[in-house]
């Protein structure tokens, strides 16, 4: 499968400097094409089966019906069943998932399916064949609890008084990660009024248990990961018993301070977190407490939601997020790298557009733990300010500085202040907040999925160090060498680094070696060329490079896929210029890779998945991805081996 050290025909064959040329252009000629009249990008961000499932069972939930949407959504629904094992996955390619097939074989029986259908019959026969829909994740067999499918002692106890607890108290939503804190608040209101969905259609799916839910007597169905997971599970059986005896004067209490959290972070039409969960269950909290349905914070919190919808004709699909800053930043390092008057001009634009994005005038629940610290972060989404995020604040600040530091001086000043004062204890950082560490918390019955925290990762640190070694005098930053310290320190033994946001160690290396190469380190650096072995020997035999979903799992090969894929290719072959490693002969083959299979239109196609929201349980594909990155990688392998260029001094 894997070749790195093939020869590679001459230049004059493959890539001759005008076929490499009229690839840089043509491509960016496509992509410019898809940026807005204001100067931004955005593109589809889509995930798993569970978001239009979820978005199907909500509108059920509410007797808010829409069937001809429900109807287009179901086409996409049966469009990504897997045709092999009968169920959903994570990701492209992915295996089964229990969590993903149980809701969406409830959605598409809820749009109208017949359940003898030979879909549903395969859906239901795997869904059963792997234990039943009693063996979903904790989300999934809270969404089944709310439609009467199981009892409510089928999930964890999260009783909506937690929001009354004190800031020193061993959990607090403030010691958890914003997606938490966003998702949680309306949903215990809910975990524990325990309202049922109106669905006015009385669909159930009692032919997806193995044994009736009313008969199930164990519900910790995860195997425990530390001894933490034994405490917690007897906190949980003590909290069953009691929690109908809390005083109800406590309870109003707690529910008002949710309401508050809710109402304050509610950010207009594009949703509480900016995330469809968090969307959702702040419209289900509302109508569980009587909100009337014209009051503006249910409106708009509806109207939030309906902006995530896809229409692609005949089918429909439905976002987790909207990715428009990340997009537009990551765009303009791709054009900036293109150059020219017309590229340099898009460039701009976005730029100007990213500049009145800033967020300046909203200190977010960052600042709990940055008490005094100026606000000046960038989020991911159109709006969302209590959550700015450091990953996206790095990109843009060093597009920003490349492209013109003189004119973007202030915006890029007030950047690097926040993004200093966000570094953690370590060195590194994390996406949204400093110091989220508390790992117990991830052991608690509740978070089943791992992913309750935002602690320091190596992919968005490595973007900090980046930005921040370019900016002022270059290479001296105090921050970023503490930033550096904490990369060397987070090297696999393999010479890759861990991707959180990216799939996976592909991603992290070449985040890595960027910051690395931008930061000072020789070339010749031990921990750089460790690295560069790893992933010239990653790479594919068609030049390109591949890894999937599979790698977060303990035991699954790294670096690995069943295919390259356009924007990971791009990604090594970025991470091994920044390091000296432009005449490589794996770099003009996965170059080469790249020219090879673009599209008609210029750009590239890549069904996989190659971002991720949560390991092993929530995966993305950025539509933007198989774009800019091609394009970037393209552009600076042009510029590298034009004359005699000298190594890349670009942040990223």
């Amino acid at each position: 499968m894997f070749a790195s050290n093939v020869n590679l025909p001459s230049d004059e064959s493959t890539l001759a400097a005008g076929r490499l040329e009229e690839a840089v252009r043509g491509s960016a000629a496509a992509l410019m094409s898809s940026q807005k009249d204001d100067g931004h990008w955005v593109f589809k961000l889509e995930a798993d089966a569970t978001i239009p499932a979820e978005f199907v069972l909500y509108l059920h939930y509410l007797d808010e019906r829409d069937p001809p949407l429900e109807r287009r959504i179901g086409v996409y629904l049966r469009d990504i069943q897997d045709k092999t094992h009968g169920g959903w996955p994570l990701f492209h390619g992915g295996e089964f998932n229990i969590s993903a097939s149980v809701k969406a074989y409830f959605a598409l029986k809820a749009i109208g399916d017949d359940i003898d259908a030979p879909h549903m019959k395969q859906a239901r026969e795997a869904i059963l064949a792997h234990g039943g829909a009693a063996t979903s994740n904790v989300f999934t067999r809270t969404l089944l609890a709310l439609f009467g499918q199981i009892p409510w002692r089928g999930v964890p106890v999260m009783p909506v008084e937690i929001m009354l607890l004190p800031r020193w108290f061993p959990f607090h939503l403030d010691r958890v990660s914003y997606w938490s804190r966003a998702v949680i608040a309306p949903l215990v209101v809910l975990m524990s009024l325990r309202p049922q969905a109106r669905n006015p259609l009385k669909i159930n799916i009692s032919e997806l248990f193995v044994t009736p839910p009313e008969q199930v007597t164990n519900w910790y169905l995860d195997t425990p990961r530390s001894r933490w997971a034994y405490v917690f599970r007897g906190l949980d059986r003590v909290l069953h018993r009691v929690q109908p005896y809390f005083p109800q004067g406590l309870r109003r209490l707690a529910i008002e301070r949710a309401v508050a959290f809710v109402d304050e972070r509610l950010n207009g039409e594009d949703g509480l977190g900016a995330i469809f969960p968090a969307m959702v269950n702040s419209v289900l909290m509302y109508d569980l407490l009587g909100v009337p349905k014209d009051d503006p914070r249910v409106v708009i919190a509806k109207k939030s939601i309906r902006n995530l919808v896809v229409e692609e004709g005949e089918r429909a699909w439905v976002q987790p997020c909207l990715s428009p800053v990340w997009d537009t930043a990551l765009a303009t390092h791709a054009l900036l790298e293109v150059g020219g008057p017309e590229a340099e001009n898009a460039a701009r634009r976005a730029a100007d557009w990213l500049v009145d994005r800033q967020i300046t005038d909203v200190v977010g629940d960052w600042a709990v733990r940055r008490p005094g610290l100026a606000p000046g972060g960038w989020a991911f989404q159109y709006a969302n300010p209590h959550y700015p995020d450091v990953d996206d604040t790095a990109v843009v600040m060093a597009a920003l500085d490349r492209l013109d530091p003189e004119r973007y001086a202030e915006s890029i000043q007030t950047g690097a202040v926040w993004l200093r004062g966000m570094q953690s204890k370590g060195g590194g950082w994390g996406a949204f907040d400093a110091e989220n560490t508390a790992h117990y918390l991830n052991h608690i019955p509740f978070s089943d999925h791992g992913a309750l925290l935002d602690p320091p990762t190596a992919d968005v640190s490595a973007r900090c160090v980046s930005v921040l070694s370019v900016l002022g005098e270059r290479q001296t930053d105090p921050v970023a060498k503490e930033g550096v310290a904490y990369l060397l320190k987070e090297q696999e033994p393999n010479g890759s680094w861990f991707g959180r946001w990216g799939t996976n160690y592909i991603y992290g290396t070449w985040s890595a070696l960027c910051a690395l190469n931008v930061a000072g380190l020789p070339h010749d650096h031990p921990a750089i060329r460790k690295a560069v072995e790893w992933l010239l020997s990653k790479q594919r035999e068609d030049g390109g490079w591949g890894e999937d979903g599979r790698s977060y799992w303990e035991g699954e090969p790294q670096g690995e896929g069943s295919a390259s894929t356009p924007s990971q290719t791009a990604w090594a072959v970025l991470g091994l210029m920044a390091v000296g490693e432009t005449r490589h002969p794996a770099v003009a083959r996965g170059v080469e890779y790249l020219i090879r299979t673009r599209t008609e239109e210029g750009l590239w196609d890549e069904e996989h998945y190659t971002a991720v929201g949560f390991p092993r349980v929530f995966y993305l594909r950025y539509h933007g991805y198989r774009q800019f990155f091609p394009v970037w990688a393209l552009a600076r392998f042009r510029n590298l081996t034009a004359g005699n260029a000298g190594p890349v001094l670009h942040a990223l």
